[in-house]
C-alpha cells in the first residue's frame, strides 16, 4: 500500500472516491498545465528581483520644511505643488521587466518628536532640483534642508526598550467618493485674518504636539501617480482608471428614470431628478476627478519607550483624520492596527509582535506600492491630497511646532544638488 492509499484511507468511501479521481486527473493533465505554473511562479520570482535590486540602488532624500510665523497661503497652493509630483514615467517594457524599473512615488511625513512637529518629504534624490523650485514658488518665505532620516534612530524590536502601536487607513466608499475638503471649510482663498480659519489639520497638529518626552509620533502618505488597476467589469485583463470609475459612477447616480408608457413600454424619458445633496455629491465626484489624481497609502505609528508608552494616545492616533469624513460621501477608518479585540485571539503575543515588526518594518522602508510590504492603494485627487497634507498658517499655534524664527526675503539660490 503506498502513500496515497494510506492517506485516502482516512476518508469515506466516497469521499475517498472523489478524491482518488482528482488526484488522477491532476497526474494526468501534469505534464500540460504543470509547465505553465511554473513559468508564471519564475516570471513573477524574476519580477521581485529586478525589482528589488533596482529599489537598492535608487538614493532617496529627505527634506525638512520650516514654517514662517506668517503663513497665510490657502491649501490651494499645495495643489500646484503637488502637481510636480505627479511623475507617470513606467519607461519601456524592457526597463520594467529587465531593469526592475518602477514608477516613483513619494512620502509626505508629518513627525512629532517628543511633541516637536515636523513636516518631511522623501523622495528620489534625481527629483529633488525639479520640486524645490515648485516648492519656493508657492511658498516663498519657507526654509528647507536636507536630514537625516529620524527613522534610524529608533532600533525597535519585540525585546527592545521600545513599544509602538500603528495602523493603516483605508476610504469607507469607492474612491471617487470625496472626502469633506478644504474647500468645504471655507479654505479656498488665502485668509489674512487667521482668527477666522477652520483647518482641518490643527487638530492633528495639536495632537502631535501633545506628547512628551520618549514618545513619538509618525504620520506618512505615500504618493504615486494613479494607474489603471480597477478592473472592468466583464473583461478579463482590461483595466481602468480611477478617472474612468468616477465618470462611470457619475452616469449611474444620474441614471435616467423608467417611465412607463403605452402598453406597458418601459421609456427612459429624462434624467433623474436629484435632490440637493445628490447633487452637491455628483458635483463633488466630478470636481474631484476633474483633477491630478493619486495612488495613496496611509500609515501612522505611535512609539514609546515602555516606561512611557501611554495606551491613552491609540484613539488620537486612529481618529487622527476623522475630521475629513462625512455620512454621504467619503472618509477615512482604520485597517491592519496592531492590537486585538480579546486576549484569546492572540497566544502569548506572538502574532502581536509580528503585528507590531511588520508595521515598524514597513513604515521605515516606506513600502506600500512594491515588495516587500504590498497593500491595495486607493485614490486621492490633488484636492483631497491637500487637505490632509498643506501647511497651516499662525492659526496652528501648538508650542512646539517647528516654524522659522524669522521671515525669509526669498528663496535660496544655493539650491541642494543631485
Amino acid at each position: 500500500m503506498n502513500i496515497i492509499d494510506i492517506y485516502l484511507g482516512y476518508f469515506p468511501p466516497g469521499v475517498a472516491d472523489i478524491l482518488a479521481q482528482t488526484l488522477h486527473s491532476f497526474a494526468v493533465t501534469g505534464p500540460y498545465w504543470g509547465p505553465v505554473l511554473i513559468f508564471m511562479f519564475s516570471i513573477d520570482m524574476w519580477k521581485r528581483y529586478v525589482r528589488a535590486y533596482y529599489l537598492s540602488t535608487v538614493e532617496w532624500v529627505i527634506i525638512e520644511i520650516k514654517l514662517p510665523p506668517e503663513l497665510s497661503k490657502s491649501p490651494q497652493a499645495m495643489e500646484v505643488m503637488f502637481s510636480m509630483f505627479h511623475q507617470t514615467s513606467d519607461k519601456k517594457w524592457y526597463d520594467r521587466w529587465w531593469k526592475g524599473y518602477v514608477r516613483t512615488w513619494f512620502s509626505l511625513e508629518l513627525v512629532s518628536l517628543e511633541g516637536h512637529v515636523h513636516f518631511f518629504i522623501r523622495m528620489e534624490r534625481r527629483f529633488l532640483k525639479a520640486i524645490l523650485p515648485y516648492i519656493y514658488s508657492q511658498f516663498p518665505n519657507v526654509q528647507i534642508s536636507e536630514v537625516e532620516d529620524y527613522v534610524n534612530f529608533v532600533n525597535y524590536r519585540a525585546n527592545s526598550e521600545w513599544d509602538i502601536f500603528g495602523t493603516e487607513f483605508l476610504l469607507t466608499k469607492p474612491d471617487p467618493y470625496p472626502i469633506k475638503t478644504y474647500m468645504d471649510y471655507g479654505l479656498d482663498k488665502d485668509v489674512r485674518d487667521d482668527t477666522t480659519r477652520v483647518d482641518p489639520i490643527t487638530p492633528v497638529i495639536e495632537y502631535l504636539g501633545s506628547i512628551g518626552k520618549d514618545e513619538q509620533i509618525w504620520i506618512q502618505i505615500l504618493i504615486m501617480a494613479s494607474k489603471p488597476r480597477y478592473k472592468v467589469k466583464g473583461k478579463w485583463f482590461k483595466k481602468q482608471t480611477w478617472h474612468d470609475e468616477g465618470t462611470a459612477l457619475v452616469k449611474k447616480l444620474r441614471e435616467a428614470e423608467k417611465t412607463p408608457g403605452q402598453e406597458g413600454v418601459i421609456l427612459y424619458m429624462r434624467n433623474k431628478m436629484l435632490s440637493p445633496g445628490e447633487e452637491q455629491i455628483v458635483k463633488s465626484i466630478e470636481r474631484g476627478i476633474g483633477k491630478l489624481g493619486f495612488d495613496c497609502g496611509i500609515r501612522s505609528i505611535y512609539l514609546a519607550k515602555k516606561n512611557a508608552f501611554d495606551g491613552a494616545r491609540k484613539p488620537g492616533l486612529v481618529h487622527s483624520f476623522r475630521q475629513y469624513n462625512t455620512t454621504d460621501m467619503n472618509g477615512f477608518r482604520p485597517n491592519r492596527t496592531t492590537d486585538f479585540d480579546y486576549p484569546w485571539q492572540d497566544f502569548k503575543n506572538i502574532r502581536l509582535n509580528l503585528k507590531k515588526h511588520f508595521m515598524f518594518r514597513a513604515y521605515k522602508a516606506r513600502s506600500y506600492f512594491y515588495q516587500p510590504y504590498v497593500r491595495k492603494p486607493f485614490a486621492l485627487s490633488t484636492e483631497e491630497l491637500a487637505t490632509i497634507y498643506h501647511f497651516p498658517g499662525a492659526v496652528s499655534e501648538t508650542p512646539t511646532f517647528h516654524r522659522v524664527p524669522s521671515k525669509t526675503g526669498k528663496a535660496p539660490s544655493n539650491l541642494p544638488r543631485e
